[in-house]
């Protein structure tokens, strides 16, 4: 897109491009999302960015009206598997507030000065900027939605120190971190902020349609006891599991319910995580929005599918049909290579209690060291606990897929699928699969759409 054609976008409020990219007001000092209700800028005064760290490097606050930081995040980091693409992956895991940006670049095979130039280039932000944001994001949700101390809350966010996150939160949002809590609860209809025993409750913005019935029908499909389940009645269902974080496990949920009206267009499904250590967060939101594919442009996607005369109708009976990822790229790779009937005999021998369990959810998917002498899954944990096959969410997905292809017992059906929806690659075609180069680069959802029908027959 070129500057005038975001300018159009901007000044018909279109929310397709909400995460694509941002705005920004110069006489106001403001930057916000493409579809914000507020009074379309003069085209003289606006300055658009790729991200929005990148608007607040340029001293830009955070609109409060659209609230630009709570958008999707873009499509396109999903689709590119060069550099920027895998760094912004890794950097929503949270690689950059646990290990810095040397631990970055070294994932990445890339010197911290070779990353910090190309995410600048391109994005208009080097990766301590674009984590910062990020931090600064998921500070905002726990000071609106939790009653911890805000110290507290400081440092589970990911912030050095309290005067960084003092400092950070003015410069951002134009408040005081307390002065932002505040204000997000003034007013009727405003939901409380709930204790930390009641978990953290989140809404997972989505662009565009969302068929969440279909999604939710696969997960009640695929779901292995103790660690997963789908309960309630269609349209109503709520979907929880275990997660396993670097801080320590989790349990996270999300409700099949849409916000009225959002047939059609973007809204947001209602979760709640509960965490062992609250520096988890962002990794956890970021591992649920993966399996959801919730970043995922269906704009893009039904239209090139849509003009297939094999897919056509199977677009038009469901828009917005997702593509989806996993939480846990590790645990698919096992769960795809052994079965079903085998994932649930690992769980039953090797899955690791949860400390505090929920209901059904007792236990976390056993991680790959534990499974290195049982016979079935023994040689890909082997090679996932030493290394040998990366599937981490900067991995390389070409790299990852010939490794795959040496573990014994691995088949390129099998490696396929784990590229697919454990690297979250949308243009696949897994062997023995119809595939048509007209469905580049959108393959993946191609398939979806041909299993979904396969499903409901």
């Amino acid at each position: 897109m070129d500057e005038e054609t975001r300018y159009e976008a901007v000044a018909s409020r279109d929310a397709r491009f909400d995460g694509a990219f941002f705005f920004a007001v110069e006489t106001t000092g403001i930057y916000c999302r493409p579809s914000c209700p507020a009074v379309t800028p003069k085209r003289k005064n606006v300055r658009f960015y790729p991200t929005a760290a990148a608007a607040q490097g340029n001293g830009f606050r955070a609109c409060r009206r659209c609230r630009p930081d709570a958008v999707p995040g873009s499509a396109e980091w999903n689709v590119r598997a060069d550099v920027v693409g895998r760094a912004m992956r890794m950097i929503g895991d949270g690689v950059v507030d646990r290990e810095g940006v040397p631990g970055l670049a070294g994932r990445l095979g890339y010197s911290t000065r070779q990353v910090q130039r190309q995410l600048t280039a391109e994005l208009g932000a080097g990766p301590v900027a674009l984590a910062r944001a990020q931090r600064a994001h998921t500070a905002r949700t726990l000071l609106q939605t939790t009653v911890l101390p805000v110290t507290e809350i400081a440092f589970a966010a990911g912030f050095a120190s309290v005067r960084q996150f003092n400092d950070t939160i003015r410069q951002i949002y134009a408040r005081t971190p307390s002065g932002l809590r505040a204000e997000s609860h003034r007013g009727a209809g405003r939901a409380a902020p709930a204790p930390s025993d009641a978990g953290i409750p989140l809404r997972l913005a989505y662009r565009g349609a969302y068929a969440a019935r279909d999604m939710f029908d696969l997960l009640a499909h695929e779901a292995v006891p103790f660690v997963e389940e789908v309960i309630g009645e269609p349209g109503a269902r709520t979907y929880r599991r275990t997660l396993r974080l670097p801080h320590g496990p989790g349990i996270v949920s999300v409700d099949e319910r849409l916000p009225a009206g959002a047939a059609a267009r973007s809204g947001w499904l209602e979760a709640r995580i509960h965490l062992t250590d609250l520096r988890d967060l962002t990794t956890a939101v970021g591992r649920l929005r993966r399996l959801l594919d919730l970043d995922a442009d269906p704009y893009a996607v039904d239209e090139r599918l849509g003009a297939d005369p094999l897919l056509g109708p199977l677009v038009a009976a469901r828009p917005g049909l997702r593509a989806p990822g996993t939480a846990d790229p590790e645990e698919y790779a096992l769960r795809v290579h052994t079965g079903p009937a085998e994932a649930r005999r690992l769980v039953a021998a090797y899955g690791e209690p949860v400390d505090r369990p929920c209901g059904a959810l007792t236990r976390l998917f056993p991680a790959p060291a534990a499974l290195v002498d049982d016979p079935v899954a023994g040689p890909l944990a082997t090679a996932l606990a030493e290394g040998t096959v990366r599937l981490d969410s900067g991995a390389g997905r070409e790299e990852a897929e010939r490794a795959l292809l040496t573990v014994p017992g691995v088949t390129a059906r099998t490696a396929a699928l784990i590229r697919m929806r454990g690297l979250g690659d949308p243009d696949v075609a897994p062997h023995g699969e119809p595939d048509d180069a007209a469905w580049r680069p959108w393959r993946s959802y191609a398939v979806r759409h041909l299993r979904t029908v396969s499903m409901a027959v």
